[in-house]
């Protein structure tokens, strides 16, 4: 027989406190895959402790660099010639992997990464990435599972893309720094962990402007991306992660602070809890939440890319929404499987109904305890949420998703004061 750690968590404590965001988990990821372009010792600060930036250290030794950390800084030796292979016991354990595609196309003009695994949140395919890399002159091809890429030279391009991926977005940026020629994104993703992305390239040298905006453009420096220096930088804070803990205050009824964020990253998610009846107080990098007097109101929900509502942070903030006063419909359009959580919410007499990528959220008067599932990091979170609000003991199955994305998650709620623990 084999163990497996749980979460366990007595519910119904006001949290109180501060807590200190992590580094972006999604920006960490991308900008230790960006490291491979600059031959040397690279320096990103500010990086968490989480499972999935652990494969990625592996990922990136697997291909032959050094990766030292040491508190939240870690060094990252590129070699001068990596070995262009991602194998699949690596790349199965993280869809992020995929992110080294491009600066090993940059660099050594071919890959081999293994088809990426992760989170089951329905159809997230990979046609945008290559579509658009075969438009800068890649040519793909598959072999017992690998995805096989060789372009000897790139050639920058204008891209369209059809719709504004995060990943797709990294994964041209950084291919586009080994093309030759100007590489123009329309269409670009917004978000801010993209442009930590361009910030960190910008000091090693490349030339790129727009991060931010719908249009990016970066001046290749051909075959090879040569001439690029190591670079020092630091991870922005979490934004995900600080939306949770705002839930997490907010669903308990308590009165919680998070620090070292940057509230603007959050403008739009702020602005829904306060239409949710949480009041909300902003510094230049700290957010405090608390429940007003008059209690939690239904508020309708549509998930879009940056600027808009995050999707991930819709599965928490439907936590909350399952305590609110009357109904709320809850449209998911950025992953189709996303709902998966909402059987876990109704286990705890949350009364959601779903069909297609709507829910119609109708708030009850309290939450039960119960043994539960996480079937994502979000999940995870949602319903972790819900268990510091509900009546008795809730254990949580599948805790190895929450590590994937969340630092030291029962020592932080701890400090806020949650009775959590973590049980085998």
């Amino acid at each position: 027989m084999t163990s497996e750690t749980h979460l366990e968590i007595r519910g119904g404590t006001a949290l109180e406190g501060e807590v200190p965001a992590s580094g972006a988990k999604n920006s960490a990821l991308k900008l230790l895959a960006a490291s491979l372009l600059a031959p040397g010792g690279n320096i990103l600060a500010n990086v968490p402790d989480v499972a999935d930036v652990n494969v990625m250290f592996e990922v990136l030794e697997s291909i032959g660099a050094d990766v030292t950390r040491t508190g939240d800084s870690v060094m990252i030796d590129v070699p001068t010639v990596p070995e262009p292979v991602a194998a699949y016991e690596l790349t199965s354990r993280m869809r992020a992997s995929i992110q080294v595609l491009g600066p090993l196309l940059a660099r050594c003009g071919r890959a081999r990464v293994a088809m990426p695994g992760g989170c089951n949140l329905g159809s997230r395919k990979l046609d945008m990435h290559l579509a658009a890399l075969e438009e800068m002159g890649a040519e793909f091809s598959t072999d017992h599972g690998d995805l096989v890429a060789v372009a000897p030279r790139l050639r920058g391009r204008r891209i369209v893309l059809e719709f504004p991926s995060m990943g797709a977005t990294e994964n041209v940026i950084l291919a586009a720094v080994g093309a030759s020629g100007v590489t123009e994104i329309e269409n670009a993703a917004r978000e801010p962990e993209i442009q930590d992305l361009c910030e960190y390239l910008a000091k090693m040298g490349v030339e790129i402007e727009g991060a931010g905006g719908p249009t990016i453009r970066i001046q290749g420096r051909g075959p090879g991306a040569t001439g690029l220096a190591p670079a020092t930088h630091t991870t922005i804070g979490d934004r995900i992660e600080v939306g949770t803990y705002l839930v997490a205050g907010a669903v308990t009824d308590g009165d919680v602070t998070v620090r070292a964020c940057e509230p603007g990253h959050l403008e739009l998610f702020l602005n829904k809890l306060e239409q949710i009846g949480v009041e909300v107080d902003t510094g230049d990098t700290w957010i405090r939440v608390r429940r007003t007097p008059s209690g939690l109101r239904a508020a309708d929900i549509v998930t879009l890319p940056y600027p808009g509502f995050p999707t991930d942070l819709m599965p928490q903030t439907v936590a909350l929404l399952s305590l609110a006063d009357g109904s709320s419909v809850v449209t998911e359009n950025v992953f189709d499987a996303r709902f998966q959580f909402v059987f876990e919410l109704n286990r705890m007499g949350a009364l959601i109904r779903t069909e297609g990528r709507h829910s119609v959220v109708t708030g009850v008067e309290k939450l039960q305890s119960a043994p539960v599932v996480a079937h994502d990091i979000r999940a995870g979170a949602a319903v972790v949420c819900a268990g510091l609000a509900a009546h008795g003991t809730t254990r949580i199955a599948n805790l190895n998703l929450l590590d994937r994305g969340y630092e030291n998650l029962t020592a932080k709620l701890g400090a806020l004061g949650a009775e959590i623990t973590r049980t085998t």
